[in-house]
């Protein structure tokens, strides 16, 4: 029996990990959608109307507002999210940070705590999360572990594979780090479709 309840337990956190078991409000016609992140979130090496908010903004027919910082690490972000918020007042963040901490090897507990505490933040002022789990150096570009722990604990939606796919496919990128045009739509699209499977459109 506690091998099953384990088991269950176990299957749970997966579906929600992957975004099976997280649901969103309903956008509001009129929602404002907050893009936060660094310089995915801003758009590095492709145009403003190429980067994934505002692509994401087209495919969805809500406000995206685009506030990403090139090279801010995730405690900079931290301290940037509460004027964010207060400032825009957004049903929906869409979270993309640490990828700065992982190439200047500043730990991954760091980041794992400054997420965290920013999924609370825009939590506590009632705005829904979708988390974007960034790639840390190494053979097999793909997020660590916390990205989908994290999601799992506060049920949110997790896209954890978009961006190692663009960085293992030259071409997606404009330089090593960053996509280009065609991968931000990757991006936007996989936002899209997972803000549909949640049930926010």
């Amino acid at each position: 029996m506690r091998t099953l309840r384990a088991l269950l337990v176990a299957g749970a956190a997966l579906a929600a990990a992957c975004g099976d078991a997280a649901k969103l409000a309903p956008l509001a016609p009129d929602a404002v959608v907050l893009a936060f992140g660094d310089s995915i979130t801003y758009g590095t090496g492709a145009g403003e109307t190429e980067s994934y908010p505002a692509q994401l903004e087209a495919l969805i027919g809500r406000t995206v507002v685009r506030a990403g910082v090139p090279g801010e690490v995730s405690v900079q972000a931290l301290a940037r999210l509460p004027a964010a918020l207060e400032e825009h007042r957004p049903q929906l963040l869409v979270l993309c940070i640490g990828g700065n901490d992982f190439l200047r090897n500043l730990g991954k507990g760091q980041v794992e705590t400054n997420v965290r505490r920013m999924i609370a933040l825009a939590r506590e002022r009632g705005a829904g999360v979708v988390l974007i789990g960034t790639p840390e150096k190494g053979l097999l570009i793909s997020p660590p572990g916390f990205y989908a722990d994290l999601a799992s604990e506060f049920r949110i939606p997790y896209e954890g594979k978009v961006i190692g796919e663009i960085l293992r496919n030259s071409e997606l990128k404009s330089d090593p780090i960053h996509p280009n045009a065609r991968g931000y739509r990757l991006i936007a699209e996989r936002v899209a479709a997972l803000l549909k499977k949640s049930g926010a459109l």
